[in-house]
């Protein structure tokens, strides 16, 4: 059994894994989804929308991204403002209506400007450190001691479902933040419930191919979204829940 001197690194190698994803976030996501850049001169009025909606939120352009995936999604990435992108999903821009697109790119944008990419890596950093200070309590407290292996894995689970738990919590809480203020920068939250609504039913029936699901904070809505006990650590409040608050601010 692993003693103290393997905590240490693997708290080190997990803070310098997440200040990576941080800084390289919207590389990492864009090449997983195979992303194409859009111009003003290839992205007709996707790219004009964007930068309509960027130029209300007082935001710098983001680079517009369109994936070539029959699941409609999108995502906002990138370690700030002046290095950020929004991307869309093949089906997504087929699906949506105009005012619904309008809807789901300003929600991106409002996770731009509240930089939450950065929130989720601080998430991730909290939520590894109190696992690390959950392993290292366990050792001086009582592991030398008792050096019993099951409740050392005991720990080792909870410490591991706490962590996910609080990181879970912190990106639903983003998402009402993020809903809140992209109906704002759209003007009405209609476009964006009437598009909550569609992305829900539709990512049911046409399941997004996502090499990473630990990107799954990105999206609108929650690729590999299941049931039961699995929506403690789903990244997204449910949608029912979303259009109820979108539905208070009209």
């Amino acid at each position: 059994m692993l003693g103290e001197g393997y905590l240490l690194p693997f708290l080190i190698g997990g803070l310098i894994m997440n200040v990576g994803a941080w800084f390289f976030s919207d590389t990492i996501a864009i090449k997983a989804m195979r992303g194409r850049e859009l111009t003003r001169e290839n992205g007709g009025d996707l790219y004009r929308m964007v930068e309509e909606l960027a130029t209300r939120a007082k935001l710098p352009m983001p680079k517009v991204y369109l994936c070539p995936h029959q699941a409609p999604n999108a995502f906002a990435t990138g370690r700030s403002p002046r290095k950020a992108a929004v991307a869309f999903t093949q089906g997504c821009v087929e699906l949506l209506t105009p005012d619904e697109l309008a809807g789901v790119a300003a929600h991106e944008l409002a996770h731009i400007k509240n930089r939450d990419t950065l929130t989720s890596c601080i998430a991730a950093t909290i939520a590894g450190v109190l696992a690390f200070m959950a392993h290292w309590g366990f050792m001086f407290f009582g592991g030398n001691r008792s050096q019993n292996p099951l409740v050392m894995i005991v720990v080792i689970i909870i410490a591991a479902v706490g962590a996910a738990l609080i990181k879970a919590a912190i990106s639903r809480s983003r998402e009402f933040v993020a809903d809140a203020d992209g109906a704002e920068i759209a003007g009405s939250p209609d476009g964006l419930m009437s598009a909550l609504r569609k992305l829900e039913a539709y990512s049911r029936q046409i399941p997004l191919v996502q090499p990473n699901p630990a990107q799954n904070n990105l999206f609108i809505v929650e690729p590999f979204a299941g049931g039961g006990l699995t929506n403690l650590f789903a990244t997204h409040p449910p949608t029912e829940r979303r259009l109820a608050s979108l539905s208070k601010l009209r």
